[in-house]
């Protein structure tokens, strides 16, 4: 893989004289697997070239962040660059975890047992979802590292304990919606600790967020003049463009969840029989929707036209190397880009706006509530009653709209 990158024999010579040559060699050729460019190999060798020098003989025992800082430091101190650290780390970090040498910072928890067991609970007896479970189980974590620093048992906490962290840790942060969400995860947590005897009984009932009402706030989606707009503001000589045009259109007509757009696969798409297979993350089954032609048209344009090729099923991928299915993390940052740029105003600018949006203009077409919840993949009609609370304004904007009237 050097030959390929390195035309200068002395540079030749010195990448491969140079420590952990195989592991760089076999890295660089995984990166151009996924489609990085030349320039872009030639970049990474010299900070791994760098990296490999400075690591040591026992890197393969595991490298954490303060080592890869340290020798980031020292590169910045021979380069005049500004920016020479922080572009060894973000070079030399995924090298290190495609060998497996990364070592991520471990917190040691006093009441680690008592979370694996939870954790366990929630996914194995329960079958909450995978997000449900990581949310409920970074919340109980924040709360063990505060016992913990805080110098609090699990076996002698108080009501007024918990007070003080809800106090002191989510005052000015935490919103009127996390609150709950978080009490009722670590309710829930300290109920499994309860049955097992190792925390006061009576502690998880003390636990209680501030009351939510159901018909309390409008939905905070957009206008459908603003989808409009989002829609249309697209160009088209732009690969990313494209792609995120087709990942807007499916998350605005269908109200898909952001994972569920990530998670998309060619196999969901029946072209001859005009359906598209959408798996419903809360039901946890497969829905069958009628393929929209102006969402059939983005689709087909961005796979036949600007999709990388590769072996893999998901839709959607990333534009840049390495060329792998896009996260649904990266989702938001498709949809929040087109409302900062338009200036669209809403109290939330990500895929769920939209999914609001599309439950709104459902809405005003006479849809009823379960009709709604069936399109958005509800589990019961209960969670989908906000969106019948809309104001004249977007009844008239979206009271015409028709499917099939996007070109």
């Amino acid at each position: 893989m050097f030959e390929k990158i390195l035309t200068d024999p002395a540079a030749l010579l010195r990448h491969r004289s140079a420590p952990f040559s195989d592991e760089r060699e076999r890295y660089l050729q995984h990166c151009a697997d996924f489609g990085a460019t030349l320039a872009s190999l030639r970049s990474k060798s010299t900070g791994l070239l760098f990296l490999a020098i400075h690591l040591g003989p026992n890197a393969s025992a595991g490298v954490d962040l303060g080592r890869l800082r340290q020798i980031a430091e020292e590169r910045q101190s021979t380069c005049t660059g500004l920016t020479a650290a922080r572009s060894l780390i973000d070079v030399g970090r995924p090298w290190l975890k495609f060998l497996g040498w990364w070592r991520n910072p471990t917190i040691d928890l006093q009441s680690q047992d008592q979370l694996d067991l939870f954790l366990s609970w929630m996914r194995d007896e329960r079958g909450l979802t995978r997000l449900t479970v990581e949310r409920w189980q970074a919340h109980v974590k924040r709360f063990l590292e505060w016992c913990d620093k805080t110098d609090r048992r699990l076996c002698d906490l108080l009501a007024s304990d918990v007070d003080a962290y809800f106090i002191g840790e989510g005052e000015g942060r935490w919103s009127r919606i996390s609150v709950p969400a978080i009490a009722t995860a670590l309710r829930s947590f300290l109920q499994q600790c309860a049955a097992r005897g190792e925390c006061d009984p009576r502690l998880p009932d003390t636990i209680r967020g501030p009351r939510i009402y159901a018909q309390e706030s409008l939905p905070y989606g957009p206008g459908w003049s603003d989808v409009r707009r989002i829609l249309a503001f697209v160009d088209p000589s732009k690969a990313r463009e494209v792609r995120d045009r087709a990942i807007l259109m499916l998350l605005a007509i269908y109200g898909l969840r952001r994972g569920e757009v990530a998670g998309l696969r060619l196999d969901q798409i029946d072209w001859s029989g005009r359906t598209l297979r959408i798996f419903r993350l809360k039901r946890r089954q497969e829905q069958l929707y009628p393929l929209v032609p102006s969402v059939a048209e983005a689709l087909a344009h961005y796979i036949d036209t600007v999709r990388p090729p590769t072996t893999s099923q998901q839709v959607f991928m990333r534009v840049q190397a390495p060329l792998r299915p896009i996260a649904a993390s990266a989702i938001y940052h498709v949809v929040h880009r087109r409302f900062a740029a338009l200036e669209i105003q809403t109290p939330h600018q990500g895929p769920h706006a939209l999914r609001h949006a599309c439950a709104a203009r459902l809405v005003a077409d006479g849809l009823t509530l379960k009709e709604i919840g069936d399109h958005l993949g509800h589990r019961s009609t209960s969670s989908t009653r906000i969106y019948a609370k809309v104001d004249m304004t977007s009844l008239r904007e979206v009271g015409d709209f028709d499917l099939g009237d996007f070109q």
